[in-house]
């Protein structure tokens, strides 16, 4: 008889990791204490794999040689400290998938902030170098479904600290960390420090032969380097300093020191070059461009590759001129630490919407940023509370609105030709807005729709 193998959840990584279970000539059963979606329902029903939704029925999970988690899951969930209680082999999808994967790389990206753009500028750098590179995990399809559908020589794979949490042997041959900052403590006893240990398991298994590409201006990533020796090859990044580092910037230009045994390339490339904008893509950049060069990407390629790529919705998205005034939209940064990032790569005068669901916000970090650039802040959300009180003597102007529609016929009143209007909210969404897709997408529509009134207006 096949092993039995018991897939808790049934969204992306759930239904990933079922079709890859089956694939290998397993017995598989989905429990989701949720609703499945109608979509993926119908993927398992097509592959004639049984599960259950709303409910875990412990008589069949039980029987499980193996459990994988989904990483929305938490370990305190009840069936999830039951298995364990009672000693059941429990995993993230990662990790299963990894099992699978045999001499295929993997370039796997963690961080707080910036691992999706990381992770999408590595893939298209691959990519446009002519590499069999599939990309997947945090950032769209599951690493295990990737594995399931077909062969690929490269795998770039942004991973949570969630799914890092349920590895045993999981081994990227590139791991990259990025940065940590305080996020989803409700998950780690509330203690940074368990958070900093979950985002460092992504160089738990690393042996010299891989390589660990980290941001040396991240404090919590070299205090805790100095209290573990890591045991890969080590390339660190900085913005702001570059003794003996693998990659820095320097006069507006990135530079590239790399050396790994007989392989030995120095590179200096413009950010002129790059179609990111701020210090922190900076980052994201040379994360990429150290992999590449690891995987021995020409020199050529890489910079074809940079002067290429798109970056995913939201993140600093260039939306339209209209009236020599620029429109980013920006809304997937929703903690205050991707704020100070855009403000920061942007030079020219900003009017700065901002607003939603503050968590409890400490914007002291953008202060300094907010008086030298802001010349007009617009508070978007149903209690702007937080943003007024620290801002109102901080910035030449600022105003409440409860829409899309007021925020920029303010922001078009207030710009002049040569500013920036910025989107970027350091809030959650839920208030006003279903997501920050949804958010972003309104703000895309409404600038367009300014565009298109002001052009009518003029002719």
């Amino acid at each position: 008889m096949s092993k039995l193998i018991v897939i808790l959840g049934g969204g992306e990584s759930g239904v990933g990791a079922a079709i890859l279970a089956l694939k290998e000539g397993y017995e598989v059963f989905v429990s989701d204490g949720g609703a499945i979606s109608d979509e993926r329902k119908k993927l398992l029903e097509a592959q004639k794999i049984p599960f259950e939704e709303n409910l875990h029925t412990w008589g069949k999970i039980k029987k499980a040689e193996l459990v994988v988690k989904s990483p929305g899951i938490p370990d305190t969930a009840g069936i999830v400290a039951k298995l364990r209680k009672k000693n059941f082999e429990v995993i993230s999808e990662i990790e299963f998938a990894y099992r699978f994967m045999g001499d295929a790389k993997i370039i796997a990206i963690t961080g707080t902030n910036g691992k999706t753009t990381t992770s999408l500028l590595t893939h298209h750098l691959l990519k446009t170098a002519g590499y069999n590179v599939a990309l997947g995990g945090n950032v769209g399809t599951s690493l295990a479904g990737l594995v399931a559908e077909g062969t690929h020589d490269y795998y770039v794979v942004e991973v949570s600290s969630f799914q890092l949490d349920g590895i045993v042997e999981f081994k990227p041959d590139i791991a990259i960390l990025l940065n940590i900052t305080p996020d989803h403590l409700d998950r780690y006893d509330n203690k940074f420090e368990n958070y900093v240990s979950s985002k460092f398991r992504i160089i738990e298994n690393l042996t010299q032969e891989e390589a660990f590409i980290y941001c040396a201006d991240s404090k919590p990533i070299t205090e805790e380097l100095n209290r573990r020796k890591a045991e890969s090859c080590v390339f660190a990044m900085s913005v702001s300093k570059h003794e003996k580092l693998g990659a820095y910037l320097e006069e507006d230009h990135l530079i590239f020191n790399y050396e790994f045994r007989d392989n030995d390339q120095h590179h200096k490339i413009p950010v002129s070059e790059i179609s990111l904008i701020g210090k922190h893509n900076m980052v994201n950049s040379m994360a990429a461009v150290l992999s590449s060069i690891h995987l021995n990407v020409p020199t050529d390629k890489i910079l074809k590759g940079l002067k290429t790529f798109k970056n995913a919705p939201h993140r600093l998205e260039y939306v339209e001129e209209i009236d020599g005034v620029a429109y980013i939209n920006d809304s997937k940064a929703t903690n205050v630490d991707s704020v100070y990032y855009a403000l920061d790569g942007i030079k020219q005068g900003i009017i700065w919407i901002a607003g939603g669901i503050d968590k409890g916000n400490d914007y002291h970090q953008v202060e300094e940023l907010v008086e030298e650039k802001v010349k007009g802040l617009i508070c978007m959300g149903k209690d702007n509370h937080g943003l007024v009180d620290f801002f109102t003597e901080k910035t030449e102007r600022i105003v409440e609105v409860d829409n899309v529609k007021k925020a920029l016929e303010v922001a078009h009143e207030w710009a002049e030709p040569g500013d920036v209007v910025l989107l970027s909210p350091a809030c959650s969404s839920f208030d006003l807005f279903d997501n920050y897709e949804d958010r972003g997408d309104k703000f895309k529509r409404a600038v367009k729709n300014l565009g298109k009134e002001i052009k009518v207006t003029k002719s």
